[in-house]
């Protein structure tokens, strides 16, 4: 089964909070499910407002061509409007709230 089936894990740094992100969700449809507010706009890869450091972890993108470089890419960069997780993943996200 390959990571993208399955549901995983992400937890937002420094809160500390976990919620599970199923098979075609984005990390950014789930945290908003789970009342974690992490910053955005577009949802859609172009706005870049919810770009955030990943710790941990592997994604895929909903589009071929997100907006990121490849340098920010290799640097650990991601955008969760448009992630798909394939493994439990650590974000570190400062300005993210919880309910």
């Amino acid at each position: 089964m390959s990571g993208e089936q399955e549901t995983h894990v992400v937890t937002v740094q420094p809160g500390g909070w976990s919620f599970p992100v199923n098979p075609g969700e984005s990390v950014l449809e789930a945290a908003l499910a789970a009342g974690i507010e992490l910053p955005h706009s577009c949802r859609n890869g172009t706005c870049r407002a919810c770009r955030c450091q990943m710790l941990s972890g592997q994604v895929s993108y909903r589009i071929e061509w997100p907006g990121l470089s490849l340098d920010e890419k290799e640097a650990g960069e991601t955008l969760p409007c448009v992630a798909l997780v394939r493994t439990n993943l650590v974000l570190y996200v400062p300005d993210a709230k919880s309910d």
